[in-house]
């Protein structure tokens, strides 16, 4: 735990005093992309980045925020927090003191200290990890419980309703909950899962593609708002949905009529994207790989095609990976717009993935790409301080 005595150092520096260290991980999509706000089926696994806080209480009733990251220092009153989203990097540790407040939680001032691991603006979730990390340190310090799902959902209204993302439950819930060594299916609408253990001959190969995303506004929003308009125009013929979930293929095709063909599309996506989540699942269960390598790609090919969530670089990783030799599947992972890929790859040629695939996509677009090779990761939590403590003093 080196990370978590350098951080307990620097906050020492910054605000003197001792302090208590949480973490919350990212996470990678494995399959199941833009059906979690749609109440259906995702499979991600939480991965081995991690935004780090660290928490002391103050005796007033002030937030004192400092980003290492940004290093930028922000203050705010616990009694004036309102809904006043900047765009910045505090409005995420912001808007989950402002939900969890909104929750009926008395929450204590305190000095906090964030360090985040999860690449910016890479389809990682690196929000989700300062939101869950950061709500985990303020519960701490003002002495409540939560369980943890309640904690994921608060987590998501804050990015939903403070910063103005209107993410699924995806990324808040694999960040509390997630599974060494195994990926998560996540039925969205009830909120159970079972883990599924990943093949140990298969690692987690992210390609990031350097085109950053931005999920605040903007053409995410836009998605959410085109299924919310196609249940409302489906639901006069079909009165029994409440959303895309409820929707068999059959039931859209007879109905396609009431749709524009975009809309069509959006919904045929989210449809047929539930039903390979169930099988993603079901093809690593049973170590059916080749079915994994196919259902990843008709991921990716509805994603660029239906859901229209794809770019230029995405889709040349994609091509470029599946043209590598042991690659189990390859898709982009995350919202979309740009990000990152995530690519199943054999252990044993992932050193080689990694050289060939980089050198090729530079020289297709002229862009480095960062490529991580990444491991199913446990969820968010106390960092024990026996864990990182400094050797007590010799007593002569």
């Amino acid at each position: 735990m080196e990370r978590a005595k350098e951080l307990l150092k620097k906050f020492r520096s910054r605000f003197a005093g001792p302090a208590t260290v949480f973490r919350a991980p990212g996470r990678v999509n494995l399959i199941g992309e833009h059906t979690d706000y749609n109440e259906g089926f995702v499979f991600p696994s939480a991965i081995g980045f991690y935004c780090w806080v660290a928490i002391a209480p103050r005796s007033d009733r002030r937030l004192a925020l400092y980003s290492e990251n940004f290093d930028e220092a922000v203050e705010a009153n616990l009694d004036e927090l309102k809904i006043r989203a900047t765009g910045k990097w505090a409005d995420y540790p912001l808007g989950v003191a402002w939900a969890l407040q909104q929750a009926g939680y008395v929450l204590r001032g305190a000095n906090i200290y964030i360090l985040g691991e999860v690449p910016l603006g890479a389809g990682l979730s690196s929000s989700a990890a300062v939101e869950v990390s950061t709500a985990l340190a303020l519960m701490d310090v003002a002495q409540h419980t939560i369980a943890t799902k309640k904690l994921a959902l608060l987590c998501q209204k804050a990015e939903n309703e403070f910063v103005g993302a209107r993410c699924g439950i995806m990324d808040q819930f694999i960040s509390c909950h997630g599974h060494e060594g195994s990926a998560l299916l996540l039925d969205c609408r009830c909120l159970d899962f079972r883990a599924v253990r990943l093949p140990s001959a298969v690692h987690l190969v992210i390609c990031n593609t350097m085109v950053q995303h931005q999920h605040g506004s903007g053409e995410y929003n836009v998605r959410r708002g085109e299924c919310e308009s196609a249940v409302r125009q489906l639901s006069m013929a079909l009165p029994h949905i409440r959303a895309l979930r409820d929707v068999s293929l059959v039931e859209l095709e007879n109905n396609r009529g009431l749709l524009s063909e975009t809309i069509y599309k959006r919904c045929r996506h989210v449809i047929t994207e539930n039903a390979r989540a169930v099988q993603a699942a079901t093809a690593l269960e049973t170590r059916h790989l080749t079915l994994m390598r196919e259902v990843m790609a008709a991921s990716h090919r509805s994603l660029r095609d239906d859901y229209a969530v794809s770019c230029r670089e995405l889709d040349i990783m994609v091509e470029l990976a599946n043209r590598q030799t042991g690659v189990f599947g390859a898709r982009m992972t995350g919202g979309g717009f740009g990000g990152c890929t995530i690519n199943l790859v054999s252990a044993a040629e992932s050193r080689e993935f990694r050289r060939h695939i980089g050198a090729e996509y530079e020289a297709a677009t002229g862009l480095k790409p960062n490529i991580y090779v990444c491991e199913a990761s446990q969820g968010a939590g106390m960092v024990e301080l026996s864990e990182v403590s400094e050797p007590a003093p010799l007593d002569f």
